[in-house]
């Protein structure tokens, strides 16, 4: 019975899950690669970033390989060029002094102004006196009242002698009489001393400057009472007129520093600030030291500056820039143009048609920007000193001013900068933009402005 029911009824057929799952995938893959197959039709149609600033700047700097690159250029020229050693040195006080007291007191009197320049026995501080007048005032008394006495025994002496001689006396009074004197000439010697050492410590009172210099910060205040022992004394003074400077240069430079010392040759030393933007004095070369440091391989050298407007202070940090020799009238170019590449150094040089080529140069010594070089370039020829990232040999180019500002329109209003009321202060800054920079800063604000006069064109929705 059973098994004719089975029979008669067979199980419902399933549907095939695995032929659906796969038709779904398909469908799926299909979808992508037509988004895929679209978004890359669609890139490969669009224009891209840099055919757009071409097709906005006319071929700007950011254009296409084959596009007129527009470049900053400088003449080569022939000029003198400095041979100089760079390093970094410290400032040295020629002298310096801390100004102590000699004898304690109150201090009374504070005669300079922190930071003035002093001159050596300039008075600078005075110490309450009276107690010191008073000692000497003593010795003095005592010297006078001493020599008083040797003064009645030089006559007592004098009348032995002459009674001596008449055998009215004894000799050996006046033998006494002699050693009278002499002890009194010797109380009389003591009290000069004692009074000579009274009037030295009374001077003590008067503090005055040991050398001529800066002096720096006060020490010690009014009212205070001072003593030799302080640790600080009273102020420190710096010699700073001249000041020291102390650099080390590379051993090899000896032979050359030594000789032009040698024969009485001013090797320049400038002085510049940390930076290297800013030079703050000019000296010279003093000497050398007597032995090269081993470890560093190099040597250290003291100039010495007048630095009569004080502008180097003692253990100021500076840049040094120190002349060797001069190149005369040697082949120069801008230290920008030079470039490095698989074949060496080289600039590009502009032609007459507007196309540039390479050159290949051997560099030298370099002096404020410009670079001593040994080419096959003539005094006159333009070389590329910006705008060399996109160029290659016999390209195009258009030559454009170094600076900005000075470019063409650089100088004229923004256009529409009263119709879009642009305050003063930015069109200020959009002449000293390129016009690159200009045009996108108005193609930024110009966009977001026009969306806002349409939001305001708009016609209000119709209330209910």
């Amino acid at each position: 019975m059973t098994a004719n029911s089975e029979a008669s009824n067979p199980p419902p057929v399933r549907p095939n899950r695995t032929r659906a799952g796969k038709t779904r995938r398909t469908l799926i893959w299909t979808l992508v690669i037509l988004i895929v197959a679209g978004l890359g039709f669609w890139w490969w149609k669009s224009p891209s970033s840099a055919d757009k600033a071409a097709q906005a700047g006319g071929g700007g700097r950011f254009g296409g390989m084959n596009m007129v690159q527009p470049v900053s250029v400088q003449e080569v020229r022939r000029q003198d060029i400095r041979v100089t050693v760079n390093a970094i040195g410290s400032i040295n006080a020629a002298n310096t002094a801390i100004v102590h007291v000699q004898v304690s007191g109150v201090l009374q009197q504070i005669n300079f102004k922190e930071g003035q320049q002093v001159q050596a026995g300039q008075l600078l501080a005075q110490i309450d006196p009276r107690a010191f007048q008073a000692t000497l005032g003593q010795a003095e008394g005592v010297l006078a009242r001493d020599k008083a006495q040797l003064d009645n025994a030089r006559i007592d002496l004098a009348r032995y002698k002459d009674l001596l001689s008449k055998d009215a006396i004894p000799k050996q009074q006046l033998d006494t009489q002699e050693a009278l004197v002499r002890q009194l000439e010797g109380t009389v010697k003591s009290d000069q001393g004692t009074v000579d050492s009274a009037k030295l410590q009374l001077s003590y009172t008067r503090v005055t400057a040991p050398i001529a210099g800066r002096v720096g910060l006060k020490q010690s205040d009014l009212g205070n009472v001072v003593q030799p022992s302080d640790t600080n004394g009273i102020v420190i003074i710096t010699q700073t007129r001249p000041i020291a400077l102390v650099f080390s240069v590379p051993s090899a430079n000896v032979p050359l520093i030594t000789n032009r010392l040698r024969t009485n040759e001013t090797v320049a030393v400038e002085a510049w600030d940390r930076t290297g933007k800013t030079k703050l004095a000019t000296g010279q070369v003093a000497t050398v030291d007597n032995a090269i440091d081993v470890t560093t391989d190099t040597i250290r050298v003291k100039a010495l500056f007048p630095n009569l407007d004080d502008a180097l202070f003692p253990n100021q940090a500076v840049s040094v820039v120190m002349q060797l020799n001069t190149l005369k009238d040697v082949l120069a170019v801008p230290q920008a143009a030079v470039l490095r590449g698989s074949q060496g150094f080289y600039v590009y040089v502009v032609n007459a048609d507007s196309t540039v080529s390479t050159r290949v140069v051997k560099p030298g010594a370099i002096d404020s920007g410009w670079m001593a070089v040994d080419a096959k370039l003539e005094p006159g020829e333009k070389v590329v000193i910006d705008g060399t990232d996109r160029l290659r040999e016999g390209g195009k180019v258009e030559v454009i001013a170094a600076d900005p500002k000075q470019r063409a329109g650089a100088s004229a209003p923004p256009p529409d900068s009263k119709r879009r009321n642009i305050p003063p202060e930015m069109a200020e800054k959009l002449k000293n933009m390129s016009p690159e920079e200009r045009r996108a800063w108005f193609q930024q604000n110009g966009g977001s402005k026009k969306q806002d006069q349409g939001k305001q064109d708009k016609p209000a929705a119709p209330s209910n």
